[in-house]
């Protein structure tokens, strides 16, 4: 097909089909379309399919890129072909509903919030549709972070095979995700200085991550020294592509820990941390958590720091002898 827009611009592209109607209707359509959009400043009605592809191509850099896919490919059988401005409140509700039933609220959440933000950038940065539909997510109930004890650690770090038990330890000592300290590199270490390092494309919050290595963290860099050329940690000379195995798990049931993943490692890190009295600023920047909303969850367990402030009213009591009234004060105070 080739036409020229009011506006001048030539537009050469294929109909996708060997019928000769069809391919003049399409031609057609378009023209036709193309008129109303430069003399009427009609906008042209765009599919959930083009906003979603364009959604995807626009998002490549995020850490969250390939579910993203997936979830997109679940959303299909409801918004396939579907116009933008047929999306509506009772549609999402559908769909959330079912999704809800199928897994989970928090899960369904996840694929609403998708459907909002890719609604959203076709409303206010592609103008492709006038509004956005209202999208009610399921309430979620604030988990507690899970942690492990010093005690529970090393009842665990019993029942790990050697290649775990340093993986695990390393973990503890850094903060790093799971993903980071089984795709760690030599060529990301440096021992004389102390210090690893997070490349924007492998961290979550897509910055770069720099990583002090404290003592314990040395000595397990030390013990995985000229077992392989490039990974830090392996097994048995090949490089590990997954922590959470048969033998984790078999570890946690002998240990009597429930409810443990592989990232509560990170919560258990950054736990210790907060108890040592570790400031939320320090522990957000070690951490590389982009929001202080995410190290906020620690801020409880934060009891030495606390402590020192709020002995603070002490002073007020002791200055103002407050802490000892007499009786005849108190009686007439009541």
């Amino acid at each position: 097909m080739s036409f020229t827009t009011p506006s001048g611009e030539r537009v050469r592209c294929s109909a996708a089909t060997e019928d000769k109607t069809q391919a003049q209707e399409f031609h057609d359509k378009l023209k036709a379309e193309s008129w109303r959009v430069a003399r009427l400043g009609n906008k042209p009605k765009r599919t959930w399919d083009e906003a979603a592809c364009k959604f995807l191509l626009e998002t490549q850099h995020k850490a969250t890129h390939e579910r993203d896919k997936e979830k997109l490919r679940w959303l299909q059988q409801f918004l396939r072909k579907k116009l933008l401005n047929e999306i509506d409140r009772m549609l999402i509700d559908h769909i959330a509903h079912t999704k809800a039933k199928e897994t989970s609220p928090s899960t369904a959440n996840r694929h609403l919030a998708l459907i909002r933000a890719i609604l959203r950038k076709a409303c206010y940065d592609w103008e492709w549709t006038d509004k956005v539909p209202k999208i009610r997510l399921f309430p979620e109930p604030k988990h507690r972070v899970r942690w492990l004890t010093p005690e529970q650690v090393k009842m665990l770090l019993k029942e790990l095979p050697a290649h775990q038990q340093d993986m695990v330890i390393f973990a503890l000592s850094t903060g790093l995700r799971q993903s980071n300290v089984i795709n760690l590199e030599w060529s990301q270490v440096d021992l004389e200085r102390k210090a690893a390092w997070v490349h924007p494309d492998q961290a979550k919050a897509r910055k770069a991550i720099h990583v002090p290595l404290n003592s314990i963290a040395l000595a397990v860099l030390f013990r995985q020294s000229g077992k392989h050329p490039s990974r830090v940690f392996t097994y048995k000379g090949r490089s590990i592509s997954w922590a959470n195995t048969s033998a984790w798990r078999n570890a946690l049931k002998r240990a009597g820990i429930d409810n443990f993943r592989w990232h509560d490692l990170r919560h258990t890190w950054a736990s210790w941390l907060a108890q040592q009295g570790a400031p939320m600023n320090v522990l957000q920047e070690l951490g590389g958590w982009e929001s202080e909303e995410m190290v906020r969850r620690y801020a409880h367990l934060s009891k030495p720091q606390l402590l020192q402030h709020a002995e603070l009213v002490s002073n007020v009591f002791i200055g103002t002898n407050l802490a000892h009234p007499k009786k005849k004060e108190v009686r007439e105070t009541l």
